[in-house]
Parts: C-alpha cells; sequence; structure tokens
C-alpha cells in the first residue's frame, strides 16, 4: 500500500510511519523523563529537522548538476530528494552530544530515539519488502489512438509508469522531465497511464503542452491506481524486467529526484 486514506486526503505510507515513529518517541521520552520532569519532546523536534536537513544537503550535492542553474529548487522538498543514512548518522551523533552535556536527558532522550528509530526501521523495511513482491498489474488498456495495450507486453525492459491527470498542476509540471527522460532513456520504457479521463482532454492536453510522449494509456476507471495501493497523483512506480516493483515515488519528481530513482532501477538490473 502506497498511499493510506486519511478522509479526502490520501498520505504516503512512508509519510505516515515517520509521523507515528515521531509520536511513539515523544511518549516515550516523556514517559521515561516523567519524573525528574526532563521531556526531551523538543530536542526529538529539532533532531528530525536536523535529520531532514542533512538528508536534503546529501541529496543535493550528490545530484547537484540538476540544481546549478536554479539554486531555488534546493529548497523545494516537494521532490523527495532525502539521502536517509546521513540524516540519521546527523541526528544520532546530535543527541549523543546533548545527552553528553545532559545527564538528567540521557535516559528520556536515548529510549526516545531508540523507539522511534526502531519502529522507524522494522515498519519501513516492512514496507519495502512488500512493495518489492508486488507485481505489474495485468491490465489491458486502451492507448490515445484508441488500440489496446497489454501491460504485459511493456516487460522484458526496466519499466517507469507514471500516474497522472490533465487536472493535476504537479503532474504538469513533472511531465516535461519524464518526457525528456523518455527521450534519453532508450533502455527504459516509460509508460503515462492516465487517471479517470477521457480521450479527447488527453490529446487536448498533449496538443497545448506540444509534449511528444509514447504509451500514453488511458484507465477511466482509476483501476491501476486501486490495484498498485494509490490515491494520490502524481505517483511514478519503478518495474525491474520481471515486471516486479523495485521503487515508488508519490508527488512530483524533479530532474534530480528521477535520475535518483533511475540509477536505483539500473542497479536493480546489473547482475
Amino acid at each position: 500500500m502506497l498511499t493510506v486514506n486519511i478522509g479526502p486526503l490520501a498520505m504516503a505510507s512512508s509519510h505516515l510511519i515517520m509521523l507515528v515513529s515521531l509520536f511513539l518517541a515523544t511518549l516515550t521520552g516523556w514517559w521515561m523523563g516523567r519524573h525528574r520532569e526532563r521531556n526531551p519532546e523538543k530536542h526529538l523536534f529539532n533532531l528530525l529537522l536536523l535529520g531532514l536537513g542533512v538528508a536534503r544537503l546529501a541529496f543535493v550535492a550528490l545530484y547537484f548538476d540538476h540544481y546549478r542553474d536554479d539554486l531555488w529548487q534546493v529548497i523545494d522538498i516537494r521532490d523527495g530528494g532525502f539521502i536517509i543514512w546521513p540524516g540519521i548518522v546527523a541526528a544520532l551523533a546530535a543527541g549523543l552530544w546533548l545527552a553528553w552535556r545532559d545527564l538528567t536527558l540521557r535516559l528520556p532522550l536515548g529510549g526516545a530515539l531508540a523507539v522511534g528509530l526502531i519502529f522507524w526501521g522494522v515498519s519501513s523495511y516492512m514496507l519495502h519488502t512488500l512493495q518489492q513482491g508486488t507485481q505489474l498489474p495485468d491490465m489491458t488498456l486502451l492507448d490515445v489512438e484508441g488500440e489496446q495495450v497489454s501491460l504485459e507486453d511493456l516487460n522484458g525492459r526496466p519499466l517507469v509508469v507514471n500516474l497522472w491527470a490533465t487536472w493535476c498542476p504537479p503532474c504538469r509540471r513533472e511531465m516535461p522531465v519524464l518526457a525528456d527522460a523518455q527521450q534519453r532513456e532508450a533502455d527504459i520504457v516509460f509508460a503515462f497511464i492516465n487517471q479517470g479521463e477521457g480521450q479527447g482532454e488527453i490529446i487536448r492536453f498533449l496538443q497545448d503542452t506540444d509534449l511528444t510522449l509514447h504509451n500514453v494509456l488511458l484507465d477511466s476507471g482509476g483501476q491501476f491506481g486501486q490495484q498498485v495501493g494509490s490515491q494520490a497523483l502524481p505517483t511514478t512506480l519503478f518495474y525491474n524486467e520481471q515486471g516486479q516493483q523495485v521503487a515508488s515515488h508519490l508527488g512530483e519528481l524533479s530532474a534530480a529526484s528521477l535520475s535518483h530513482q533511475i540509477a536505483k532501477l539500473k542497479e536493480e538490473e546489473t547482475p
């Protein structure tokens, strides 16, 4: 399951795991520090911000060529560009420093960090394992020419599937990035599965934007999104040659975040 629906809102499962981890850490810290009235809540939140900041900087440093011409994109975290392990190391190091400076913080802060990280690690691993076992849905859709296309026929090469709609602003913003990648990455198949719209709307969008896209498919009932467990747009899924899902990205892609996911997809195909 890629998203969790909370009323009319759809939240990425990975984001929900992070929020629950922070809640459990905060609750643990309060409980362990209640006798000495040492609640590490403020420190936990600051450590989370530090970890996210370092994770973002690590990503930007790795893909700086994509940000060089527009540095404002560095602070636009909507592309989901984070490398998590440098952030975890930085947050743990800062947490150890805080505990060393203040003995009364050692027990509540240490316990809170342990509970939060263990829950996050186990839950993230289970989510990743579940996604890794997901197979490309066996469906037949229509393309913009009205011809039937079986998704099974797209197997045999690495595959990137983008779920989108013309009314979705992030979808429209990321489409040129995906179009450029489709032209550049000849060894990877890109498929653009529109969710819930008709042929005329899609053709008008392509004509108005002057985009050249291959494998534009119509899913008028949104069945693909339901089968892969995502009700959020845009959603981009990455499959290996055997049609097994190896990664996913919810939200708008930048050139950097797409390059990151494609690099992981190519690593998956390396013998």
